[in-house]
């Protein structure tokens, strides 16, 4: 058991986890960071290392497990003690910390940060017959290396931003990629003029009627459209992009004032239970945009008032990080 006390402990080691390992190192807190997963970088490294994110300042684009391995070695500045494939499931408000008690061990932290994003999570599934089949086979829910598909004729389902994400990469590394989806394209704008303007072949509005295939693999796909037309699509691999059924789990159970399923927030990213802050997609306040460039931004302010939280004479505005840095040197 780790029975040392930590300023704060971070559950969830994704983008926004990671970020704030860091800037916990930046106002000299003492860091802990506990992720149910076996390796850091949350959803980034568990269902797309191979896909670019646009959407963070400075950075025209960078792959995943890039931009994972950066935040990973900038997390290391506040030497956090790391606890991989733990859980959280119960914590405990004693008068000047709190008892967080996991599948594996107890830790004691002065404060909390959640940083789960979506929490446990499932991708939808592909709900047509025999589709379960080839789960494992050529019937994908997430891409681990894009030279699987290398030469292939892919079929991906779906219309928000990680289908038609994977579909502009997979253009340059499949023989023919085509994109199914049974409404209207619900991805950014400028993503959906880059799939007009590309060789991938658009099917909208098609719903999946039926999977064939010999037991091994789907060979081909029947789509129906609105008005009843069928059409079968030959494909090597299918890729399913429905998005994920998501669970906080246990958070639930702390008491937390809940939005749906997102923790509520105020301007200094204090939950209802003092002590306990949230930044990233777990958590919800007015106008908020759930994005890992929004989740880097709320990480300063959580971090700050946490500061202030364990030491009331501790500035809230910090430093900034030039200024830190050579002072170090």
């Amino acid at each position: 058991m780790d029975s040392e006390l930590y300023d704060v402990t971070i559950i969830g080691g994704g983008p926004t986890g990671l970020f704030a390992s860091f800037y916990g190192g930046l106002r000299d807190l003492k860091v802990k960071i506990i992720d149910s997963l076996p390796q850091l970088g949350g959803q980034l490294m568990e269902l797309y290392p191979d896909k670019y994110i646009y959407d963070i300042g400075g950075i025209p684009k960078v792959l995943a497990k890039d931009l994972v391995a950066n935040l990973v070695e900038q997390a290391a500045y506040s030497n956090p003690t790391i606890c991989l494939e733990e859980t959280a499931i119960a914590l405990e408000r004693l008068p000047d910390y709190f008892a967080l008690t996991t599948d594996k061990d107890v830790h004691y932290s002065k404060t909390i940060l959640l940083t789960s994003g979506i929490g446990s999570f499932q991708p939808r599934k592909l709900n047509v017959p025999g589709a379960s089949e080839y789960e494992g086979k050529n019937l994908h829910y997430k891409v681990k290396s894009l030279e699987n598909f290398k030469g292939s004729d892919v079929l991906v389902l779906g219309g928000g931003d990680s289908a038609l994400d994977w579909s502009l990469m997979l253009e340059g590394v499949a023989s023919k990629v085509t994109i199914c989806h049974r409404r209207e394209f619900t991805a950014h704008e400028m993503t959906i003029q880059q799939l007009q303007n590309s060789t991938v072949q658009v099917k909208t509005p098609y719903g999946i009627k039926e999977v064939i295939g010999d037991g091994e693999k789907i060979e081909e796909v029947v789509i129906m459209s609105k008005d009843k037309t069928e059409e079968r699509i030959t494909a090597d691999h299918v890729l399913v992009n429905y998005g994920n059924v998501a669970s906080l789990g246990p958070l639930k159970e702390w008491g937390l004032e809940m939005e749906k399923n997102s923790v509520v927030v105020n301007e200094k990213m204090e939950t209802s239970v003092e002590g306990i802050y949230a930044a990233g997609d777990v958590c919800t306040h007015d106008g908020k945009v759930k994005l890992i460039a929004v989740g880097f931004g709320e990480v300063p302010i959580a971090i700050s008032h946490i500061k202030a939280f364990i030491d009331p004479k501790a500035r809230v505005q910090p430093k900034h990080s030039t200024s830190i840095f050579e002072e170090v040197k």
